[in-house]
């Protein structure tokens, strides 16, 4: 008759029981008999409400899904010729996704005899870079696709904060004045 290691409903060791005996004693009170840990010699088995574990297992995956922040990549499309307000008003709408943690795909579009110029679009593409180096970094350098010049920029890592930079000047170890 095979054995196992058994772990009460508290968190308690019961100890090494029959298998029939393990199942007995879950029955008795109304619970599951689960294998936790099957390539241990003996098998430990928890005694357990598995209906309940399951569902509390599911709702804490679905509240960490629900945190988190899917990355999409989002598209910013200039043309060589573009006015200063038209650029100013598309860099806020790339800094607002960025902050949102999203990645930006920026895209200078060459129509007709501007395909010439590809110098213009790659002084475009240079200024976003200036311009958003303090929220994002380069992730595909710029690069020529036919009549169309593109670069991705990511987001930086959000800067962790430490609890270093004390107040109040003393020393931990010397004693409160009276």
């Amino acid at each position: 008759m095979p054995q196992v290691r058994v772990i009460g409903d508290d968190g308690s060791q019961v100890g090494i029981l029959a298998t029939r005996d393990a199942l007995a004693m879950a029955q008795a009170k109304g619970l599951d008999l689960v294998e936790v840990a099957a390539t241990s010699r003996p098998p430990v088995c928890r005694i357990m409400d598995y209906g309940k574990f399951k569902y509390e297992q599911n709702l804490r995956a679905r509240k960490a899904k629900k945190n988190q922040h899917q990355m999409q990549l989002k598209e910013v499309k200039m043309r060589p010729k573009i006015e200063d307000h038209d650029y100013d008003f598309k860099l806020r709408h790339a800094r607002a996704f960025l902050e949102d943690r999203d990645k930006v795909k920026f895209t200078v579009t060459f129509r007709g005899r501007e395909i010439a110029h590809q110098d213009l679009g790659y002084k475009i593409i240079e200024s976003i870079m200036q311009d958003l180096a303090d929220v994002a970094i380069v992730e595909t350098p710029p690069r020529t696709e036919g009549r169309t010049l593109s670069m991705v920029m990511t987001p930086k890592a959000a800067k962790p904060v430490t609890g270093s930079g004390k107040t109040g000047g003393g020393s931990e170890d010397a004693p409160p004045a009276n």
